[in-house]
């Protein structure tokens, strides 16, 4: 199916050919499997439109007058890295788009070409490939509010959406999702987005400063409030004075502190430890948890006040499994990122790596993701990033993600595999069981070359004897 989140009537792909009949063929082609196509007849022509309108895929011929389609590629890759690229070649050319592929092309089909295998590399290529980020138009709408936020996903989208809508008051906002989902960007967001966004930003984490500690950090003290206190501090309150506050992970808060944040909250001032003046402040709180808030308060480690008093409005962030199309362009993100940190020259993941991080799973979130990127990045030596460095980096085994008629036969298999243990290698009691009468239960184990004298005595308990299916 073309593409992986869209419609393919949504996709854009720009065609580049010199050879007009093969332009219009490509076009039709593409146009009946429902794709939107921008065909050009140069390279020139294609960075033209690369200006006006910016297409999730180009797929080039090599041979183009002028300036051919491996420059093409550079100066694509150059203005958008994340942008896929598959190139037609023919067989003098083949060398070439070896080593374009190497840095960074998706991949290559020699002409003639299959039109399925053309058809199936460009779903792989929108389905893997991180798509391009949106470029705002003059007179559009700024979005630059959320441009730490790297997404695609429509659960993302409703949630930033949300977020837009609340930034424009000063209601209070509690963040929910699990660790390393983004809770602190996205408050960075909300303040951007606000009429406070000139002022500070401020967070602390409730749960990394000792309970000692932790009052002072947030309302301030007084020289001589305590042992160490030689100075006066100015608390987080403070600091943030005019902007906005998060309290992240606000559900580690010990209950004495919970109780003077409320007084806090209730009459917009602090009273700096050992001081007897409370200080006015202006301050919008967000705060942010992974813990279940409802839970904690019914076992009275949370203020039922406190919570109402935060959770005016509740944002809760899905975890990466739940929004996968997001991990490629996420992960050619950080790549981008990394590679300047490390002076490094990464073109992208290999394909076969790209699908390793899109079906991983991510416990870990997105700072995980982060982590796995740092690593293949300070550990590649190609430009592109193999399939080893990735597995290597990821520590876990990936979902495994079988065609469907692999998975059926499978299952099958196993199915039938199990029924033969259980009636020790009888048939006629396995077809029973299944429900099948035995010459239909016969024809699938010979299917999967399965005979009852496999699952007899010894045989069956060990395991041994049980034939592989014929590959093919």
């Amino acid at each position: 199916m073309p593409g992986s989140d869209s419609s393919p009537a949504r996709t854009n792909i720009l065609v580049v050919d010199d050879d007009a009949d093969m332009l219009r063929l490509l076009s039709m082609r593409l146009t009946a499997a429902g794709y939107r196509v921008t065909a050009v007849g140069s390279a020139e022509a294609a960075l033209n439109q690369l200006d006006i309108e910016q297409p999730q895929l180009v797929l080039s011929d090599v041979q183009l007058p002028g300036r051919d389609g491996l420059a093409l590629f550079d100066l694509v890759r150059a203005r958008h890295p994340a942008l896929p690229v598959i190139l037609l070649t023919a067989h003098g050319t083949i060398p070439d788009a070896v080593e374009a592929t190497a840095r960074g092309v998706f991949t290559y089909l020699t002409k003639p070409f299959d039109g399925k295998a053309l058809l199936d590399k460009i779903a792989q290529a929108l389905s893997l490939s991180a798509p391009t980020a949106a470029v705002v138009p003059k007179g559009g709408h700024d979005e630059s509010w959320r441009d730490e936020i790297v997404s695609r996903s429509a659960r993302m989208a409703e949630v930033l959406a949300e977020a837009k809508m609340v930034a424009q008051s000063d209601a209070s906002v509690l963040m929910l999702g699990d660790s390393g989902t983004g809770k602190e960007l996205l408050a960075r967001a909300i303040h951007k987005a606000s009429a406070r966004a000139k002022k500070p930003f401020v967070a602390v984490n409730c749960g990394a400063i000792p309970e000692a500690l932790l009052e002072s950090e947030l309302f301030g003290h007084m020289r001589g409030a305590f042992t160490d206190a030689v100075t006066n501090h100015k608390g987080l309150f403070q600091t943030a004075d005019g902007g906005t506050l998060l309290l992240d992970e606000i559900g580690d808060m010990p209950l004495a502190l919970q109780v003077k944040l409320l007084r806090v909250l209730q009459e917009r001032a602090v009273r700096p430890l050992g001081s007897s003046q409370s200080i006015p402040v202006d301050v919008r709180i967000l705060s942010a948890t992974h813990r279940d808030l409802e839970q904690a308060m019914a076992a009275g480690q949370f203020r039922e006040d406190l919570y109402y008093r935060l959770n005016v409005v509740t944002l809760t962030l899905p975890p990466l499994g739940e929004r996968r199309e997001d991990i490629a362009l996420l992960a050619q993100h950080f790549l981008q990122l990394l590679a300047a940190k490390y002076h490094k020259r990464l073109s992208g993941f290999a394909p076969e790596a790209l699908k390793a991080l899109t079906t991983a799973a991510w416990p870990g979130n997105v700072r995980q993701l982060h982590n796995v990127v740092e690593q293949v990045c300070a550990l590649s030596t190609t430009p592109l990033v193999p399939l080893a460095l990735v597995q290597r980096a990821l520590r876990q085994p990936a979902i495994e993600v079988l065609p469907y008629a692999e998975a059926k036969r499978k299952f099958e298999r196993e199915y039938l595999i199990n029924l033969l243990k259980l009636t020790d290698g009888n048939a006629a009691d396995a077809a029973r069981l299944a429900d099948r009468n035995r010459t239909e239960f016969y024809r699938l184990m010979q299917k999967h070359e399965l005979t009852p004298g496999l699952f007899k005595g010894d045989s069956a308990a060990s395991g041994e004897g049980v034939a592989e299916p014929r590959q093919g």
